[in-house]
């Protein structure tokens, strides 16, 4: 099977043997990092018991079992619970980006918009955490929260509206900020992130989380935030717009709440969840693409180097470090011989800061590696967002090679000019450079390739 819905033009042109090699370590990247099977291979049933990892609890007594949960990666994981428990199940609200295909028949199944939240995630945000409060002692409450819950599931406080929230979502989102930094902001403006979805169930019920890592670090508070304690401060959401400049660029009802000294402004904390019954599990951590593709370019014959899987910072600028080392190996012979995979993993970002076109932060390392590798022979660059859509955007992302420059050129592209009006998807696109995939269903770390040949 093929992630990759447009393989066959991404090998119509360029460097067809590197691009070919390119897209099976993807595919076999994907593969590896798939939510479905991995909670099947972890949740399981036997003689009436429900065994999740270490943890087993009887359901010969009737227990109430729920699914509540927003992501990208949370269809997977609440479908793999259905096919496993079926009418066991009670009731659930999941809640997936526009796009994602697919039933369910024991849960209520919501889309929203991704990044930017909208009335629908706000209605099904609403529905989950009224779910959440009818929970009771003995009760199995499945957490399927995964990266992208934050905009897919937007409930503010009462004293910022849904408008506003937007606006400051959209500020955090395209000001250069980190994910730890944007979410402290988020967490603390939400009566649902930063572990209040987890304070509203029932601290008798058992709240099995499940969830997929998209954060460097795996620290669970950054990716199933709504249904684990928060490890942040207000104080962390305020020198976020301090570092950022924000405060008079966001709606005044966020200013002035973040200024408040109340006890409703901080988040639950370990010991406001103390009492709680919670069992954690990472059924995909966020390296895995990044591991298994470098397995997978070991398979094939390459000399493989890890990089970094905890790669952050502008990614235009990573594009052209993976320039640098493409010189490196094939001009100094180092660090690794050819045939060579350098693999890079980790969730960089773009700063805008005027008007924009239309791109993704892997979008934007591909075309920036391709005006570092311009003038080499035999190499190959490609920068994925595993979960199908890089940025808002309906691409994945890019591959480029040693002849993608002379391209654009030939075509009258300007690869600079695209670069800096932040304008870089119609350029891959027109150049059938763009990695076309739809809902993966997984979402970790963003996956950067590098491969060279003799």
């Amino acid at each position: 099977m093929s992630y990759i819905k447009n393989r066959s033009q991404l090998l119509s042109h360029g460097n067809i043997k590197l691009r070919e090699y390119a897209l099976d370590i993807i595919d076999h990247a994907l593969t590896a990092a798939n939510p479905y099977k991995a909670t099947r291979n972890l949740v399981r049933l036997q003689d009436n018991h429900l065994i999740v990892g270490e943890f087993r609890v009887d359901l010969s007594s009737r227990r109430r079992i729920y699914l509540l949960g927003g992501g990208k990666a949370t269809y997977p994981i609440a479908k793999a619970l259905e096919d496993l428990l079926g009418e066991r199940i009670s009731d659930g609200v999941i809640i997936c980006k526009y796009g994602q295909e697919g039933e369910l028949y024991h849960a209520r199944l919501y889309h929203a918009g991704h990044p930017i939240p909208d009335e629908a995630g706000y209605f099904a945000a609403g529905q989950a955490l009224s779910l959440a409060r009818l929970t009771g002692p003995g009760d199995i409450v499945f957490g399927c929260v995964t990266g992208g819950s934050s905009a897919l599931m937007p409930f503010p406080v009462p004293e910022v509206t849904l408008e506003d929230k937007k606006s400051v979502n959209k500020l955090l989102l395209t000001c250069g900020a980190n994910i730890y930094e944007i979410n402290a902001v988020r967490k603390h403006l939400s009566q649902i992130k930063g572990g209040r979805l987890a304070m509203a169930v029932h601290p008798q019920a058992h709240l099995i989380n499940l969830t997929v890592s998209d954060v460097t670090g795996d620290e669970l508070d950054y990716i199933t935030d709504p249904t684990v304690p928060d490890t942040s401060f207000l104080s962390d959401a305020r020198t976020t717009l301090t570092k950022y400049d924000l405060w008079d660029k966001v709606p005044v009802s966020v200013s002035q709440y973040l200024k408040d000294d109340g006890p409703a402004q901080e988040t639950p904390k370990a010991s406001d969840l103390a009492d709680h019954k919670r069992h954690d599990f990472i059924l995909v951590p966020s390296d895995a693409a990044g591991v298994a593709a470098a397995d997978k370019a070991r398979e094939l014959g390459f000399n493989t180097m890890v990089l970094s899987t905890m790669l952050e910072g502008e990614s235009k600028e990573l594009g052209g470090v993976f320039g640098a080392v493409a010189k490196e190996i094939i001009l100094k012979k180092r660090p690794l011989d050819l045939p060579s995979a350098v693999i890079g993993g980790g969730e960089t970002t773009v700063k805008i800061s005027a008007a924009a076109g239309m791109g993704g932060p892997n979008q934007e390392f591909a075309v920036s590696a391709a005006l570092g590798i311009d003038g080499l022979n035999n190499v190959a660059v490609a920068g994925l967002d595993s979960d199908g859509t890089d940025g808002p955007t309906d691409v994945a992302g890019g591959v480029v090679d040693d002849q993608t420059v002379t391209r654009a050129v030939e075509t009258g592209i300007d690869l600079y000019d695209c670069l800096a009006a932040h304008d870089v998807t119609p350029a891959l696109k027109k150049l059938g450079d763009c990695i076309e995939t739809g809902a993966t269903g997984t979402n970790v770390n963003d996956l950067k390739l590098l491969l060279l040949i003799p």
